[in-house]
């Protein structure tokens, strides 16, 4: 039986951190709104209160809902054994997850500094200032920071194997990389373990049969991560 997942019809945004580790595991699933639009997408959410999700992505399972991206994928983790078994160490990857989660949020500030709901055009000179403290401070203290827990592995970050935390790592450097070229260039040099992680996940099947499929929607200046050159230095 596939599972219902349900986001945004026409960006990738979160929900990309839900759907590649079910892509790269095989694991079956509707992206709803993909198929019936986003009002019914709104509708949906609307016919779950009081336990409606704040946002998508969210996961139907069994008439259940789970939202928000680390709840949904330590559920897949346990469930699919796409996490490691020991429970600190699933604690840990949380942990992880979270963390991606705040850069996420972050980057999401860069070219919405002051208002969420306002245009970029119009918040131009604030998103400069941010995208500066950005490039020069907070990316590469995310990024040694996942590098240091990344590099206490051995192939992967943990248990030999692939889990979604490394599914979520490639997305990340996916997503950098095409909102920061210039900057990403010059500092991926120092992330070896993460890009190594990146590339053994981008060579699995599934992943690689994803990436060539019209499943995997382009990043675009509508999601998350928006590639502004005039915010791009190296």
């Amino acid at each position: 039986m596939a599972y219902n997942l349900w986001y945004w019809p026409s960006i990738q945004g979160r929900g990309e951190f839900v759907r590649l580790p079910l892509e790269a595991a095989g694991i079956d699933y509707r992206d709803c709104a993909r198929e019936r639009g986003e009002d019914a997408l709104m509708a949906d959410m609307a016919a779950r209160a009081p336990r409606a999700p704040f946002a998508p992505p969210y996961l139907e399972i069994d008439g259940h809902t789970i939202a928000q991206v680390a709840n949904i994928l330590a559920w897949l983790g346990g469930h699919h054994g796409l996490a490691p078994t020991n429970l600190a160490d699933r604690y840990w990857i949380n942990q992880l997850q979270l963390t991606i989660a705040d850069v996420v949020a972050e980057v999401h500030n860069v070219h919405h500094p002051v208002e969420m709901m306002a245009y970029y055009d119009d918040q131009k000179t604030e998103a400069a200032r941010s995208a500066r403290q950005f490039r020069d401070e907070r990316l590469p203290k995310f990024l040694d920071y996942l590098e240091r827990a990344v590099a206490a592995g051995d192939d992967w970050t943990i248990d030999g194997n692939w889990t979604y935390i490394d599914t979520s790592l490639f997305q990340l450097i996916e997503g950098l990389r095409y909102m920061f070229p210039k900057r990403m260039a010059a500092i991926e040099g120092n992330y070896p373990n993460l890009i190594r992680i990146h590339d053994q996940i981008e060579d699995l099947p599934g992943i690689r049969a994803y990436l060539k499929s019209d499943r995997r929607l382009p990043f675009s200046e509508e999601g998350i991560f928006r590639h502004y050159p005039e915010l791009d230095a190296a």
